[in-house]
């Protein structure tokens, strides 16, 4: 499409350009019963939530905590809002998104420190919840995928007052350390460009050799049970991969799933690019499988 890419602005005018397009390339929200905007308390400052629920009432059981992707610089609930409520519908659990805080007016690591907090509040159960959670389910995309992995390290080191019962890093920025082939190969045509994230990256002003910043620095032992999703023409294709094998070599229950042929943020293309409902769905019926047998 004509105009600037996502690089050549300022951060303001790439969220307001991504929220823009997130009506065109991604389909309705559809039906859900619930949905309801939260504010918890955060590190530094209100967070804001959104709860998703394709029930209006519902007994004890899993809640999953979802983290926007968008290179912790652009992303907020409303461009997510068609991706989660199809999530609370294709597992039918509620879901819980986070609007934690972007990059460069908060750099890292206000975002691994939001999200977080936002699990452990979640587990606590409070009132204005409105749910009796029996565990947690991390999942998030991209910068979100990243965000998850390390929030389940954090949580597997200092639990929370209930269990991570599975984890959910789609096409996840596992590694900002080793460079993968996939990066330089898939770095131009495909969405997400090298140029892209070096703009991200710069923004979010990570150190990068730490495991909350790059979480294929840390020991996998002990993590919850995880679903991998990758895209097969996606620069991060390779680190998620890694993550993968690395979770598999570190003894955690692992499933993969690649979207042949789809690229970068198919999450939130499937209006764009039809074949994403598809990749979605598969992603879903192999964690709602993961999911019941870890709580069976």
């Amino acid at each position: 499409m004509p105009g600037p890419r996502l690089h050549e602005m300022d951060a303001p005018s790439a969220r307001a350009m991504m929220r823009a397009m997130a009506g065109v390339a991604d389909l309705e929200t559809g039906p859900i019963a619930v949905k309801r905007d939260l504010t918890m308390p955060g590190p530094d400052g209100p967070i804001g939530l959104r709860l998703y629920d394709r029930r209006e009432s519902r007994e004890p059981g899993p809640v999953v905590v979802f983290f926007h992707g968008g290179g912790w610089v652009v992303g907020d609930l409303d461009g997510y809002d068609s991706a989660c409520a199809a999530i609370a519908r294709g597992l039918d659990l509620p879901v819980v998104s986070v609007d934690y805080r972007l990059a460069p007016e908060h750099r890292w690591p206000a975002a691994p420190d939001d999200c977080e907090a936002a699990a452990r509040w979640i587990a606590a159960a409070p009132a204005e919840l409105g749910l009796t959670p029996t565990g947690l389910v991390l999942a998030g995309d991209s910068a979100g995928g990243n965000l998850t992995i390390v929030t389940a390290l954090a949580l597997r080191d200092t639990p929370a007052a209930l269990p991570v019962l599975a984890q959910w890093a789609l096409y996840p920025a596992a590694d900002m350390v080793n460079h993968y082939p996939s990066y330089k190969n898939l770095g131009e045509g495909f969405v997400l460009t090298e140029e892209t994230m070096r703009w991200f990256n710069d923004h979010y002003r990570p150190d990068v050799s730490h495991w909350r910043a790059s979480p294929m620095q840390a020991d996998f032992a002990g993590l919850p049970p995880a679903l991998v999703t990758t895209a097969g023409l996606d620069p991060l294709r390779d680190q998620g991969r890694a993550y993968a094998a690395a979770l598999a070599q570190a003894g955690v229950a692992v499933s993969y799933r690649e979207a042949i042929g789809n690229v970068h943020g198919f999450l939130n293309l499937r209006r764009a690019i039809p074949s994403s409902v598809k990749d979605v769905q598969t992603s879903l019926i192999a964690l709602k499988s993961l999911i019941e047998e870890v709580t069976a």
